[in-house]
């Protein structure tokens, strides 16, 4: 990938409008006291106008038009000109003085990713990355990323690593906001679910684009997101509209059956949790909604009663296990995944039927 690296030029000075109004008397050799007079206006209200205390409005345009014959567009523009630039250089003062929390944030990273133009202005680049975030300052990011009541704040991940994690799920905002999503629709949302397991035996590379697909169709926008130095996640799930859910994945070990759990795990947040609620998973996370969100994924894939048939099986062969993923219609992966977890076969062992994912 080419990065780009911008440098956009915007002049620190634009000259007031008063200034050039100054030019125009003394060329036509016209006194204050006098326009003010063609124009129904006081000297004082002129010398504020010379002095840019005071704005060129659109009806004092129109009155210097009839009076100087320079449109009116002319001094409108000038003014907006002026005014923009006075804005431009407070915002640059204000970007100046913030750019030293810019080190806090993985902009390197972001930048290699093309997730951020990269600027050689330090201030520009700031600007850049609050932009991201669709944020005015970091005072804003603070209030929207950090504040007691944002829900992120129940991850530890997030907690240990707030501005890395913040980019990844900015991320995944983004992305999602370009999904179109029909409105949420629960029983359909279950019905795709069921469509999606089957997805499992698929090749790896033909999963993505078909269940962003089937999941949008049911309000449910489904993001792969590549994980952030030093944000141990694997996945998120948080409701962009009360009619639009995000999925977000990070492919997090890149093993499938790490991504099909974290996925039907996010998916039972999405059916069984509220919607002002966000999660955040990464290891060892014990609580009772992520116990429910687990539960309703181990038995979504594999339903209990089937798996009491496996373990009471020959299930420590890979023949067995194959043969028993291929019965139920999964990927069998995901059954080595979920005997390693549970301690019935060592780490080691089968991981030649655990396919690895790439993004694209």
């Amino acid at each position: 990938m080419t990065k780009k690296t911008f440098n956009e030029y915007q002049p620190d000075i634009v000259t007031p409008p008063g200034e050039t109004l100054q030019d125009m008397l003394d060329s036509l050799g016209m006194t204050k006291a006098e326009l003010a007079d063609r124009i129904g206006k006081t000297p004082k209200h002129i010398g504020e106008i010379i002095k840019h205390t005071a704005q060129i409005t659109p009806a004092t345009a129109m009155e210097l038009e009839k009076v100087l014959g320079t449109p009116a567009s002319f001094w409108n523009n000038r003014e907006r000109r002026y005014r923009e630039s006075l804005a431009r250089n407070e915002e640059k003062n204000k970007l100046k003085k913030e750019s030293p929390l810019l080190n806090k944030f993985p902009v390197r990273d972001m930048i290699n990713a093309g997730w951020l133009p990269e600027f050689k202005d330090i201030t520009e680049q700031t600007g850049a990355l609050l932009q991201y975030f669709g944020v005015a300052s970091f005072r804003q990011w603070e209030k929207l990323w950090r504040s007691p009541e944002t829900a992120y704040r129940k991850s530890k991940t997030f907690s240990s690593n707030p501005e890395a994690c913040s980019v990844w799920l900015r991320k995944g905002e983004i992305e999602a906001q370009q999904i179109d999503c029909q409105p949420y629709n629960k029983e359909k949302f279950k019905a795709i679910l069921l469509e999606i397991k089957s997805l499992t035996c698929t090749a790896p590379e033909k999963i993505q684009m078909k269940t962003v697909e089937l999941c949008a169709q049911a309000g449910v926008a489904v993001v792969f997101v590549p994980p952030v130095k030093g944000v141990s996640v694997y996945g998120a799930t948080r409701w962009l509209t009360p009619k639009k859910a995000l999925l977000l994945l990070s492919l997090r070990g890149k093993y499938e059956d790490l991504l099909w759990f974290t996925f039907f795990h996010e998916a039972g947040h999405i059916l069984l949790h509220g919607k002002k609620e966000v999660f955040i998973e990464n290891t060892g996370m014990r609580d009772q909604q992520e116990n429910e969100a687990n539960s309703f994924a181990s038995s979504f894939l594999i339903q209990p009663a089937a798996w009491k048939k496996l373990i009471a099986g020959n299930f420590r062969t890979k023949e067995f296990v194959k043969r028993f993923a291929e019965k139920i219609g999964i990927s069998p992966a995901i059954v080595v995944g979920r005997l390693q977890y549970e301690k019935r076969i060592p780490y080691s062992h089968m991981n030649d039927l655990r396919r690895q994912f790439e993004l694209p």
